[in-house]
């Protein structure tokens, strides 16, 4: 069918291939007068680039952070991982400290997070006390290969300091000892432990490094029991310890208050709440004017040769 009719072209085809090679043609700009120039560009608030500066610092570190959780899911796949948590928190039972059953391997996992080697560093000047008596408990449980050095940040370390672990009897090959324990006194502001993973952050604070090591005994407790336990250690570094007069007089009461109800603070035997309580007395001076059942909950540790033996340490 022929066309209706013929349109003549508005532009040459000579005038595209001159001006424009890549588009149709150029229109005047209708948005200001002829003749003026383009507005300048505005320049940018500080502020507004400081901010974006710290979103992308912020969602950077969050990437980071999401890459070392990921690293770490990946990391501890023990033979146990799939264990039921409940079957924890219903158990209410209290393994004694001298039952030769546990095994390291079982608790930690033996190709994934397994604790070969603790290395604390700790400064001189206030000593983890409770470290030290968890390490005697350890030591009448496992094989462990001890050893302290000095920090080169540390100009001097008394002498009963440098021989915090005893004598270590003859040396056995290193793969005969289930645990390396290697203590090196340190100008840190706060005990620091790392084991054998490197790729961990090390754990920061007495109180929470006696909770790891504590845990390698094996106890179950049930969940009111570890959140009591838990209390108890936080009260005595942050307060008992660390606190004011005030502070460390109100926690005395407290603690003569549960020590009427039971031979320790949590229960009837022996946990980490004790040991961080008891080495909080002693490095604060308290002990002396703690009232009656504290004085005899103290007399019972004391009667403990991990004690006793911290107790040389303080003379």
């Amino acid at each position: 069918m022929p066309a209706m009719y013929k349109v003549r072209p508005l532009h040459s085809a000579g005038v595209l291939a001159e001006h424009l090679p890549g588009c149709m043609y150029p229109l005047p700009n209708l948005h200001r007068a002829p003749g003026t120039a383009a507005p300048p560009q505005e320049e940018v608030d500080p502020s507004l680039q400081a901010l974006e500066s710290r979103q992308e610092e912020i969602l950077k570190r969050l990437y980071e952070l999401k890459s070392a959780v990921d690293g770490l899911s990946k990391m501890i796949q023990t033979p146990d991982a799939d264990f039921d948590v409940t079957n924890i928190i219903q158990t209410d039972e209290f393994s004694p400290l001298t039952k030769n059953g546990t095994d390291l391997d079982l608790m930690l996992g033996k190709d994934y997070g397994a604790l070969k080697d603790v290395v604390i560093n700790a400064n001189p000047s206030l000593p983890p006390l409770s470290l030290l008596v968890i390490h005697s408990l350890l030591c009448e449980r496992y094989k462990i290969l001890s050893a302290v050095h000095t920090h080169s940040s540390v100009k001097s370390v008394p002498e009963n300091l440098l021989k915090c672990f005893g004598e270590q009897a003859k040396k056995q090959p290193r793969h005969e000892y289930q645990l390396g324990f290697t203590l090196i006194w340190k100008d840190v502001p706060k005990p620091q432990m790392k084991f054998s993973i490197q790729t961990m952050c090390p754990i920061e604070g007495e109180g929470n490094i006696a909770r790891f090591l504590f845990s390698l005994f094996g106890q179950k407790y049930n969940a009111v029991t570890s959140t009591l336990i838990d209390s108890w250690v936080d009260t005595a570094i942050f307060q008992l310890k660390e606190g004011s007069s005030k502070e460390r007089g109100a926690v005395l009461r407290s603690m003569n208050a549960a020590l009427g109800k039971s031979s320790w603070l949590v229960g009837n035997e022996l946990t980490v709440a004790d040991v961080v309580a008891w080495c909080a007395l002693q490095q604060t001076g308290a002990a002396n004017a703690a009232p009656a059942n504290v004085q005899k909950w103290m007399k019972s540790c004391e009667n403990l040769a991990p004690f006793s033996s911290v107790m040389k340490l303080l003379k």
